[in-house]
């Protein structure tokens, strides 16, 4: 029992430990344009998160050209970042999580 109990810590701690930070990634990568909770040269993540699904951001970070007229926009400001799914998932995550504030 206790080395079953030992094996699923160890595995959530390896689990948890390897998953990206959601902030990290918009630190590094969105935060000249984006702030969480105030309007900066784009929406802030609280806009965002209240009217887009995960998929929608998860489209948009892909490729912005493609999804700004589906989305309403007139045009769009946002450069294509080449991000990998892993970092796309952490950032859209922390975006919505920002959907109650």
């Amino acid at each position: 029992m206790k080395t079953k109990l030992l094996i699923t810590l160890f595995l959530a701690s390896f689990l948890s430990a390897n998953e990206l930070d959601g902030k990290k990634v918009f630190e590094t990568y969105c935060w000249g344009c984006h702030h969480q909770t105030a309007v900066a040269f784009g929406p802030p993540f609280s806009e965002i998160a209240k009217k887009r699904s995960y998929e929608e951001i998860q489209a948009y970070i892909i490729d912005p050209k493609a999804m700004y007229k589906s989305f309403g926009y007139k045009r769009t400001a946002m450069t294509e970042l080449k991000l990998n799914e892993d970092e796309r998932e952490a950032v859209a995550k922390y975006i919505l999580s920002y959907k109650g504030k």
